[in-house]
């Protein structure tokens, strides 16, 4: 996901030492029912349950000098249960009107959370369609802890858009929770000049009317609303394939322009790379994204990783193009799991070391485990990701050095097909830890608790075999 570069900022790894949480209440004993939270107990206000969302249709329209945003939202859902009301996710803005299937329906807010009452109740099954009209000033939120500042961030020429782990409520209204992955249709206009991008592939030419440009895009993959984008300025682009024929659409503030050609060739050659090495891969396009604003980490939106006012190495893209596998395709349920998502990314990079011919796997992973059992490292589980310090170091490292342990237990050979197994099976779908580890097992023939049990966790240094 999104690594630390310039201090403890938006969702990059901390080494700080927090309190373990209290014991979180098991999924199963929090039902997904119509309002608010979507029953992930870690976080308990996000998303919503009730409904399943299909498809956002995104007409946006954004003025830099103002920093003012118009928007209309078309969320096409199936209810999951009989509802004569439902709630979405909605921080800040004015919200003129809200109609379902065409009928004007009442609304209410509180806080972040809008809530819809339709004429009529939606029966179980029931496919419809909420409309929400709204407008006003985006505002990013800005956590005190190591989250830093995220969601939809004004810059001096546009507005560049990172949203783990609930800041897509920062620019339209969703069910802003990975477990209820959606497709995507992005309209967004912006002043002439400018340029708009967002996830997956643009659906025709810009077009261009009074002093104004609308970009169309279309996701047809299923994604999570945190990796949805409309990151906006001036750019400069470069359009091509990799060397196996994947679409790749690199794009840099002038600022950067001298690292376009790079960051180009290098998300081609990963991309191509860990397609052999983790499976297909699950999208139509690849690339990244470098922006002016000093945001100090990454994020792997999905087909365009952001990379926030630097020049990423080689490690960095392979780490969120790794996430393109982990994270994106493959979506976590719950974020005590995040794990599944950073820890692989992180392997990722030192597989990508291994195949440059720098230093191997093993020898980072033997650098780490060098540390004393005195680290803050070793005293937070990386196997329930704590709401208060969510991407802590130890879900990055000890995940990591999870997948070397197990690798160093069931051999090459059935470490990589499990990967490519793991991807193939859940592909665009949802994933746990149990089922990482049942698969683990099952392509092994071995135990494997007391190897997942000592790295993910137990709160102390584990002991090599």
């Amino acid at each position: 996901m999104l690594l630390i570069l310039l201090g403890a900022v938006a969702c990059a790894p901390s080494d700080g030492a927090m309190a373990p949480s209290a014991s979180p209440v098991p999924p199963a004993a929090v039902p997904r029912v119509p309002g608010q939270g979507i029953g992930d107990p870690d976080f308990p206000s996000d998303g919503n349950g009730g409904y399943d969302v299909a498809r956002y249709r995104l007409k946006v329209d954004y003025d830099p000098a103002a920093k003012h945003l118009t928007g209309l939202a078309s969320i096409h859902a199936r209810a999951t249960q009989s509802m004569s009301r439902f709630n979405l996710d909605l921080s800040g803005f004015e919200v003129g009107e809200v109609k379902v299937d065409g009928m004007r329906a009442t609304f209410e807010r509180s806080g972040s959370e809008l809530t819809v009452i339709p004429l009529q109740r939606l029966r179980v099954n029931r496919f419809f369609t909420v409309t929400v009209a709204y407008e006003g000033t985006p505002k990013p939120v800005r956590d005190s802890s190591n989250l830093g500042t995220y969601g939809f961030i004004p810059t001096a020429d546009g507005a560049f858009v990172a949203c783990q782990p609930n800041g897509a409520k920062t620019w339209f209204p969703a069910n802003d929770h990975p477990a209820d992955k959606a497709r995507f249709d992005f309209e967004l206009t912006v002043p002439q000049g400018l340029t708009a991008l967002a996830n997956g592939e643009q659906t025709g030419q810009p077009v261009t009317s009074g002093g104004k440009t609308t970009f169309t895009w279309s996701e047809k993959h299923p994604m999570v609303t945190y990796l949805a984008t409309m990151t906006l300025g001036k750019f400069e682009l470069r359009k091509g394939t990799t060397a196996t024929g994947i679409p790749n659409l690199t794009a840099v503030d002038p600022k950067f322009a001298s690292a376009l050609d790079g960051l180009y060739t290098t998300s081609g050659e990963v991309t191509d790379y860990w397609s052999t090495v983790f499976g297909p891969y699950p999208f139509s396009s690849t690339g990244g994204v470098i922006d002016d604003f000093a945001a100090g980490y990454a994020l792997e939106n999905q087909t365009k990783p952001m990379y926030g006012g630097f020049r990423p190495q080689e490690s960095i893209v392979a780490h969120e193009l790794a996430h393109q596998w982990f994270g994106d395709s493959l979506s976590i349920k719950r974020w005590k799991d995040l794990w599944l998502n950073e820890g692989f990314a992180t392997y990722a990079e030192w597989l990508w070391s291994e195949h440059k011919g720098k230093a191997s796997a093993q020898s980072v992973f033997d650098a780490y485990y060098a540390r004393p059992a005195t680290d803050q490292m070793w005293d937070y589980a990386p196997g329930s990701a704590r709401p208060n310090d969510l991407f802590n170091e130890s879900v990055y490292t000890r995940g990591g050095m999870t997948l070397h342990a197990l690798r160093k237990s069931v051999g090459d050979a059935v470490f990589f097909k499990l990967l490519k197994e793991w991807t193939a099976r859940y592909k665009y779908g949802y994933v746990t830890t149990p089922q990482f580890i049942e698969l683990a097992e099952k392509l092994s023939g071995k135990q494997l608790d007391s190897l997942f049990d000592a790295w993910l966790f137990q709160p102390r240094k584990p002991v090599l075999s």
